[in-house]
């Protein structure tokens, strides 16, 4: 469910977000009185019909639960810190509506006792103790209020906060947000560093959360009546009118392009209404109305449903959704029958003991294509699944939000298998399945964030016949290995004829991420002139994979240029001098760029069938350059004979993303060995004190230190380093 608030890391230290936000880090007005939340009530058991249902959705939520760590995370994809908290609660839901409360108790005592939960709502967990607990996510701040009501804790005391306060903070009561729940800062000195890139998810969930505590914010329900077009549907993102007074309408931005229908976003707005109109809201049933018969004439033949732009394809996450919203609204049980039954069709049941999934019973797959797939070649990538599952699940148990809130859930089950009698993953759609789903973009945060648009391997184009081609000849550039990178001033770069960027919002992210996709040659890679002759940049097609994901904008062009790049042949080029090294060669910053490049790539469904022996490859390639001193130093006629901190930076961060971070150790004790006196880092690694640092260097520096454990490393107080660099 987390399609918001991904661009708020990307304000500190350009490296570190180009580093993919890499290791610093990445979907009323009636009047009432919140209490603390007492204990759950428990609902009588489902009739036989939705007992299959049930227990599929128990099966789930043992396998979701079984993913989390001791102390109930789960670990972020993007590396770094913090872990994925936003999933870590998508999760909290799926086991408390399955009726498994007890095994979400660590996330909510992550979240509540260990106080975790403002690392999640504010700016804080990014940037600790600098004053940026201030900077309030509105939606994030209302998912956390969410979970406390759903896990029969005090939503006035969570974490340290009373959530209900501040997701009413969070609602704008004046100007041209009002009545949205914003991002926003508190020290009106951050002010300028906030943009609000809330959307209908997070709305949506605003009222939900303030319905469950009975404070109805009738600001708030009409600002999401507003997106709601007069078709039914739900737009995801707000826009304002020309004169910015107030926020247009879905129907007044319909001419503009601005409206598009999504699937998502129409589901959530669904379970807000129907919260506020249990919680005594009036002039609902019209918009509520509307909205149930839209979604049901969306639904797809095989029983499934889509999103929004490019994730139209039916896939469980969307299906799990708009199946909870319809069955709490009632008078659609044909389909949710069908709903659920696409549902089941992606899960893996005890039918599947004698092939890959054996071990696997009651995960569910983003599309019942991924599943059949997965019986031959078992889980790779389990966060694609863990987040499938999370919100499939909510469409099996079909307990609605306000109930959740509420603590209406079910009691303990019985532990039956999902599929019982029902053969290899429960009952097929009507229909014969999905219906060439594509797997969808992430985002940042409800609903839970899919696949990026263009990822599954049917819709990504191979890389262009351009892989492996020559990088510009060795000359004085700044590159891994300084000899052999031409100087990019130098080497203009081409401009495609055609540009394959995808459309973007016109917010500076988006303008940003089309200008850099828009300079890819056949959409997968950058090319330079040198001597009259046309060269692949591998270096600069790296680093723009690197800034698309930090700002979270083109998907399609993030994966083809990964995959590009991730060819063998343009490994050779990029990291072995191929063809200008004539002996052995190796080169460490393209080697870390790529192993974590193809670490990111991993967890997508376009990821290719042999990428973790290419990470493999990738991760013992860099290993063989680093001397027993903790320095990486590259080899070759054309390596750089200099060991640079911008060198050292990169293969921190790739060792760090490694099965085992802790062998960056050594290497981080050497970066920080090369601290100058004023807190800055310098361009090369010396043992030479050096006075003051270089910027670069020390943006580098900065990111590498971020991806360390924020206690330091063997005693050294990497964390005072990196606020010391940062101040300068």
């Amino acid at each position: 469910m987390d399609r918001t608030w991904c661009r708020k890391r990307q304000k500190f230290g350009v490296l570190a977000a180009a580093a993919g936000t890499a290791f610093s880090v990445a979907v009323p007005g009636l009047a009432g009185t919140a209490s603390a939340a007492g204990p759950p009530v428990t609902r009588a058991a489902p009739p036989a019909s939705a007992r299959a249902e049930a227990s599929a959705a128990r099966a789930n939520a043992r396998w979701l639960a079984r993913q989390l760590g001791a102390d109930g995370t789960l670990r972020n994809p993007n590396g770094g810190t913090l872990p994925d908290h936003g999933l870590m609660i998508d999760t909290l839901f799926a086991l408390r509506a399955a009726g498994e409360g007890r095994l979400a108790d660590p996330i909510a005592a992550y979240l509540d006792d260990g106080k975790h939960a403002t690392d999640y709502y504010t700016w804080d967990g990014l940037v600790p103790n600098q004053g940026y607990d201030a900077v309030i996510t509105g939606g994030a701040a209302a998912k956390v209020l969410v979970a406390a009501e759903a896990s029969g804790r005090d939503p006035r005391r969570f974490g340290g906060h009373d959530m209900v306060a501040e997701v009413q903070g969070a609602i704008m009561r004046t100007g041209p947000d009002k009545g949205r729940v914003s991002d926003y800062s508190k020290n009106p000195d951050l002010s300028s560093s906030v943009y609000n890139n809330s959307n209908m998810f997070g709305q949506a969930l605003g009222v939900i959360g303030l319905a469950g505590a009975g404070e109805n914010d009738r600001l708030a329900i009409d600002a999401l009546l507003s997106q709601q077009c007069s078709d039914g549907y739900f737009r995801i993102f707000f826009d304002h009118t020309s004169d910015n007074t107030r926020l247009s309408t879905c129907d007044e931005d319909k001419a503009s392009g601005k409206s598009a229908p999504d699937g998502d976003a129409t589901a959530m707005s669904l379970s807000a209404l129907l919260a506020a109109r249990k919680a005594g809201a009036t002039g609902l049933d019209g918009p509520i109305g509307r909205t149930v018969a839209w979604l049901k004439g969306r639904q797809a033949a095989g029983g499934g449903w889509g999103g929004g732009v490019s994730t139209e394809a039916p896939n469980t996450n969307s299906t799990g959704l708009v199946v909870q919203a319809l069955a709490d609204a009632g008078d659609a049980k044909d389909a949710v029958d069908r709903g659920t039954a696409y549902l089941r069709s992606a899960q893996v049941t005890s039918a599947d003991a004698g092939n890959r999934l054996a071990d696997q019973v009651g995960a569910i797959a983003y599309t019942p294509e991924q599943y059949q797939s997965a019986r031959d070649s078992g889980i790779t990538g389990t966060d694609t699944w863990v987040r499938a599952g999370a919100q499939a699940s909510l469409g099996l148990s079909q307990v609605g939000f306000y109930d959740l809130a509420k603590g209406k859930v079910p009691g303990g089950g019985d532990g039956g298998d999902p599929g019982d009698g029902d053969g290899p993953g429960g009952t097929p759609p009507p229909g014969g399945g999905g219906d060439g789903n594509q797997p969808s973009r992430p985002g940042g945060q409800l609903p839970l964030p899919k696949p990026r648009p263009g990822a599954s391997p049917p819709s990504v184009a191979p890389p262009s016949g351009r892989h492996g081609s020559p990088a510009p000849p060795p000359g004085g550039g700044n590159g891994g290995g300084d000899k052999r990178t031409a100087n990019p001033q130098n080497n203009p770069v081409v401009t495609p004829k055609q540009t394959q960027a995808q459309a973007a919002l016109p917010d500076p992210a988006g303008r940003l991420g089309s200008y850099l996709a828009g300079k890819l040659v056949d959409g997968d890679h950058i090319e330079v002139t040198e001597g009259g002759r046309t060269y692949v940049d591998y270096d600069a097609t790296a680093d723009v994979v690197f800034a698309l994901r930090s700002l979270g904008e083109q998907p399609v062009a993030v994966t083809r240029a990964s995959r590009f790049l991730l060819t063998p042949e343009s490994v050779k080029a990029y990291a072995y001098g191929v063809p200008y090294e004539k002996s052995a060669a190796a080169y460490a910053e393209p080697l870390a760029k790529l192993q974590l490049i193809a670490r990111f790539l991993q967890f997508e469904p376009a990821a290719p069938a042999d990428l973790a022996t290419t990470v493999a490859g990738l991760r013992d390639g860099l290993a063989r350059l680093r001397t027993p001193q903790g320095r990486f130093e590259d080899t070759g006629s054309f390596g750089s004979a200099d060991t640079s901190v911008r060198r050292q930076a990169w293969a921190i961060l790739a060792t760090t993303a490694g099965a085992s971070p802790g062998d960056a150790a050594v290497p981080l004790r050497v970066l920080l060995g090369s601290q100058c006196t004023d807190g800055a880092f310098p361009a090369v690694l010396g043992a030479a004190t050096c006075a003051t640092g270089d910027v670069t260097a020390t943006a580098a520096a900065i990111a590498a230190l971020n991806a360390g454990p924020r206690g330091g490393v063997d005693g050294v107080g990497d964390a005072s380093a990196v606020q010391v660099a940062a101040r300068l």
